[in-house]
Formats: structure tokens, sequence, C-alpha cells
């Protein structure tokens, strides 16, 4: 039996913390008006994928974790809308906004897939823990 996964190591974890550093970048520029309304409402959607991500991890049933996994996706659209929404009154150039959306499109690829794997796993009930299920993703694919 192999080493578990933790979540630290896993690739949707890892792209999520670069979409949170390249949200914080982007709203540094954003009016000062918006400190506490968009710049605050998109840094916190965006903190709430990876940390949702990590909370379902921790999670000792299967049916909590994936809850979990699915609000850290629900966070990755509420974040790209609130992104198009920053373009729309100007305060995104396009390239900001072409390289933004292109993360958070990699990141909602990466999370479906880990649910959809994390979902077939648990419906074969085998493995049935949260760890046994991160151990056998870390197994299958390359972090």
């Amino acid at each position: 039996m192999s080493e578990v996964l933790s979540y630290r190591e896993l690739d949707v974890w890892k792209h999520s913390r670069i979409l949170v550093k390249r949200i914080y970048q982007i709203t540094r520029d954003f009016p000062k008006d918006e400190q506490f309304g968009l710049t605050n409402q998109l840094r916190r959607a965006v903190v709430s994928v990876p940390s949702n991500i990590a909370e379902g991890c921790g999670r000792n049933h299967a049916k909590d974790s994936i809850q979990f996994f699915f609000i850290a996706r629900g966070s990755l659209y509420e974040v790209e809308t609130q992104v198009i929404v920053s373009f729309d009154l100007d305060y995104l150039s396009q390239a900001d906004l072409d390289s933004t959306l292109d993360q958070i499109i990699k990141c909602k690829k990466i999370l479906n897939g880990f649910i959809n794997y994390y979902q077939s796993e648990t419906n074969n009930q085998q493995p049935t823990t949260v760890n046994e299920i991160l151990e056998q993703y870390g197994n299958n694919n390359t972090i």
C-alpha cells in the first residue's frame, strides 16, 4: 500500500492556488471604491476554491467530500462571472481577461475530472474512505 496522497499534492488544488494569485494580482489595480465591493467579492470567491477542495479532502464521508468539491466548482463559476463583469466595467484589459479566463477554464477542467473520478470511485464502493480514494487517485494520475 502506498502513502496516502495529501490534498496539497493534487493538481486541482495547485492550479486553484495559481488562480488565487492571479486574481489578487489583477484586483490590485481595481478602483479604490471597489475595495469592499467587487475586489473583496472576487478575492473571497477565489480563495473559496482551494479552501473547499482542502476541506472536502478532510471530511470522513465521501458524500460530505463531494459536496465541498461541488462548492469549489460553484465558486469557480462565480469567479468567472465576476471577472467578466470586471472587464465589462473596464477594470481589466482584454489580455488580462483572456489569461484569467484561461486559468479558470483549466481549473474547471481539472476539478471536473477530479469530481468525476471521485464519484466513480465512491459509486463503485471501492475504495470507501476519502483517504483510500485520494490514494487511488494519486496512483492513477501524475501530480
